[in-house]
């Protein structure tokens, strides 16, 4: 039995969206969900198509939220004069699990990359800007990956932070050049967060 232009083969087309999934894996996903799994399948296709229309972004931090705010940047007890500048949700999530970490976000949803037509626009600079400059920043930790791209986004990000008189500092060693902050153990991320430091011009 192959996929081809059927419902079977738009479901094992419509599976390969997911990063990671080839053509091999999407027909295995299927067939299991077809042969052992049809309640476990429709629940799937219920809570994917409330996600996808409930879920929006915050607000204030632009990370993944169901309302107007998310539950980070809702929570009173959060350190306002903290906001910690992060790629995506995922690095988020990381930053939450692995430290003490107790101010707030903001997620840039990618990194200054011109060839894929990520540039300050698409980072939100100006929602960025308006935080920085309302005063109750006083320090915003950069903690975009260690990449070519994500290195180029600290030095904006940086710079963004000295035109609002906000104090910019930079996760120290520890995390791996080249690396993925969701992808980075526990204990190195949270090494690398208590040992962050000022960026020099």
């Amino acid at each position: 039995m192959t996929a081809d232009s059927t419902l079977l083969g738009e479901l094992v087309e419509a599976l390969r969206c997911l990063p990671g999934v080839g053509a091999k894996s999407a027909q295995r996903m299927a067939f299991h969900l077809l042969e052992r799994d049809r309640d476990g399948g429709a629940r799937l296709a219920r809570v994917l198509d409330l996600a996808m229309q409930r879920i929006g972004h915050c607000n204030a931090c632009r990370n993944f939220s169901e309302g107007g705010l998310c539950v980070i940047c809702a929570n009173a007890s959060r350190d306002a004069s903290l906001l910690c500048v992060v790629e995506t949700p995922a690095d988020l999530l990381a930053i939450e699990q692995a430290t003490g970490y107790r101010g707030k976000y903001f997620v840039l949803m990618g990194r200054l990359s011109p060839l894929d037509g990520l540039g300050p626009h698409e980072l939100g600079v100006e929602l960025l800007a308006r935080r920085l400059h309302g005063g109750e920043v006083r320090e915003m930790v950069i903690a975009t990956n260690p990449t070519v791209e994500g290195e180029a986004t600290a030095h904006w990000l940086a710079q963004l932070a000295r035109a609002a008189n906000v104090r910019a500092t930079r996760l120290a060693h520890g995390v791996p050049l080249g690396g993925e902050l969701e992808y980075v153990d526990r204990g190195t991320l949270a090494h690398a967060f208590g040992s962050r430091h000022e960026l020099a011009d």
